[in-house]
């Protein structure tokens, strides 16, 4: 398949016009490769790591979730990530596309991942946007769970480096009712509590959110960034490979950004 075509198949599934007026979703860097036969390496973050694993791999698309540019630069310098990433990516004829805010709200993507993952049945998005589509998703627990069993699932089959929830004194509440949206949902709290869920699965919390889902009776759990949106990017190259393209590969230089200090 070429790369156009490619790009075509995948914006007819999430249009990137569905995108926020601050986001930067599309391409990001078109050196000419339109035509080419897509060799695809999919990652959350388009770093310079990443960059020299697609120049390694002869991949001539890397295709990630986060933006390479959220807004415009003023000047591009060598040493700079971007500056370099961008030179790399004309002198190695390697493009770099972007899915965020619209990859976000479509089937399969972050937030319907999550919920798929946590097995959530009854599904809904958390915020309508259009087409029964939106932002985060919520949905029953089949069978419930206490909350200790929904964290040991979550730390289980999302595996992150560290789990933060809300204050509780009952770790054998049971939880019927789960929302979930991958990445930054902190602002989606207000949302979260009009639909009834007892947690809120997301990520980039901070100390007064944590007291504000309290406040609403809402358990709040923290996975990480990473952890939660992971995942669609190893859906999202599972699409790719069904579509029998001559080669796509999941990232081994995407990171978390983040370490913990163990004792």
């Amino acid at each position: 398949m070429k790369i156009a075509d490619l790009i075509t198949w995948f914006e007819s599934w999430a249009n990137p016009a569905w995108c926020e007026n601050w986001d930067n979703c599309g391409w990001q860097i078109e050196p000419g490769i339109l035509h080419e036969e897509a060799r695809v390496l999919v990652c959350l973050t388009p770093t310079l790591a990443v960059m020299e694993e697609a120049i390694a791999l002869q991949a001539n698309l890397i295709f990630a979730h986060h933006p390479l540019i959220f807004s415009p630069p003023k000047s591009l310098r060598r040493g700079e990530a971007i500056a370099d990433i961008a030179r790399l990516a004309f002198t190695k004829n390697i493009g770099i596309y972007s899915a965020h805010t619209n990859f976000d709200q479509v089937e399969d993507g972050t937030a319907d991942v999550l919920a798929q993952i946590l097995g959530l049945k009854d599904v809904t998005p958390i915020v309508p946007t259009q087409g029964g589509l939106g932002y985060g998703r919520v949905g029953l627990l089949d069978p419930f769970l206490n909350l200790q069993e929904l964290l040991t699932v979550i730390q289980n089959r999302l595996a992150p480096p560290d789990l933060i929830f809300s204050p509780t004194a009952d770790l054998q509440q049971i939880i019927s009712r789960v929302a979930v949206l991958g990445g930054s949902g902190a602002s989606f709290i207000s949302a979260v509590a009009k639909t009834g869920a007892e947690a809120y699965l997301t990520s980039d919390c901070k100390f007064h959110q944590f007291q504000e889902s309290r406040d609403r009776g809402l358990i709040l759990i923290d996975a990480g960034h990473y952890a939660t949106e992971r995942p669609a990017c190893d859906r999202l190259a599972e699409k790719l490979r069904s579509l029998n393209l001559h080669w796509v590969q999941l990232s081994n230089q995407d990171e978390d950004f983040r370490q913990f200090f163990v004792k």
